[in-house]
C-alpha cells in the first residue's frame, strides 16, 4: 500500500526503454523489448520478444490489517532497475477476501473502517468478480518471479513500503498456505529507508512526481514507488 503520512493507512489523496543494460551486482547483460501483450490468466505481461530481466522487484499489497496475519486482498509487482528507472514485467492480482481469511487471515477493524471510507473506485478493486484464491495468486507470483528475475528467485531483491509490511504480510501468507516464499529473507529491501536517505541529502521526489493510476490500487502504488526510489537511488549513486 502506498502510504502518505501514517504507516499503512493512506488518506486516499494523491518505460523508459533501452537496448542493453548490465545490472549492477547481477553479473548479467540483458536485452529489452517493449512489445507486450496481457496474459489474463496469470495477470502479468507476455512478451513477443525477450524483455530485459531485472534483479529488483517492487511489490505493493492491499490488506485488511497491518499485522503479519492480516488477509492480503491484492498484489501488485513490477521489475525495475533503480539506476535507470526502467521497468519490466508487471503483475497484478485481486484476491478473494474469503480465501485469504479461510487460510487464517485476520482482518483489523480500523482497516475495515478505512476501506469503508475510501473512494468507490478504491473499494471496487477489492470486490472484483475475477478475484482469485490466495494460493492461486501466490503460485502465480512465484511463476512471475521465476520467469523475470535475471538470476532466478534466489537473487531477486524485493522492495516493500516498508519491508516490515508488504514483505512480511506476503511471507506470512506463503507460510499459512504452505507455499514456499520465492525470495531469500536477506534480499528484503525497504522503501522507507531509501526515502530517509533521500531526505538527508534534500531529495524528496515522492510527492513531486505526479501519481499515475488509481490510488490504493496495488500496481499503481508499486509503479509510483519505483519512480521515487529510482530518483533517490540515482542521486545517491551519481558520484
Amino acid at each position: 500500500m502506498e502510504e502518505t503520512g501514517n504507516d499503512e493507512t493512506p488518506d486516499g489523496t494523491a518505460l523508459s526503454e533501452g537496448t542493453e543494460e548490465t545490472i549492477s551486482g547481477a553479473g548479467a547483460t540483458e536485452t529489452y523489448s517493449s512489445t507486450t501483450s496481457i496474459n489474463n490468466d496469470s495477470g502479468h505481461h507476455n512478451h513477443a520478444e525477450p524483455e530485459m530481466l531485472y534483479t529488483h522487484l517492487m511489490i505493493d499489497i492491499e490488506a485488511f490489517g497491518k499485522k503479519a496475519d492480516s488477509p492480503v486482498v491484492s498484489i501488485g509487482a513490477v521489475f525495475f532497475d533503480p539506476s535507470t528507472g526502467n521497468t519490466g514485467s508487471e503483475f497484478y492480482k485481486v484476491i478473494s477476501l474469503e480465501s485469504a481469511m479461510a487460510s487464517g487471515g485476520v482482518p483489523d477493524a480500523s482497516t475495515i473502517i478505512f476501506w469503508l471510507k475510501a473512494s468507490p473506485e478504491a473499494r471496487s478493486e477489492l470486490v472484483m468478480d475475477d478475484a482469485i484464491p490466495l494460493d492461486d495468486a501466490l503460485l502465480q507470483l512465484n511463476e512471475f518471479i521465476g520467469e523475470n528475475a535475471v538470476n532466478g528467485p534466489d537473487s531477486v531483491q524485493v522492495w516493500g513500503n516498508g519491508a516490515t509490511y508488504d514483505n512480511v504480510l506476503l511471507e506470512a501468507s506463503y507460510d499459512r498456505t504452505g507455499i514456499p516464499c520465492p525470495w531469500k529473507f536477506w534480499n528484503n529491501r525497504d522503501v522507507r529507508t531509501i526515502v530517509e536517505l533521500g531526505k538527508a541529502v534534500g531529495c524528496k521526489p515522492r510527492y513531486e512526481i505526479p501519481f499515475e493510476g488509481e490510488p490504493h490500487k496495488a500496481i499503481s502504488d508499486a509503479l509510483h514507488q519505483v519512480k521515487y526510489v529510482s530518483a533517490i537511488w540515482q542521486l545517491l549513486t551519481e558520484h
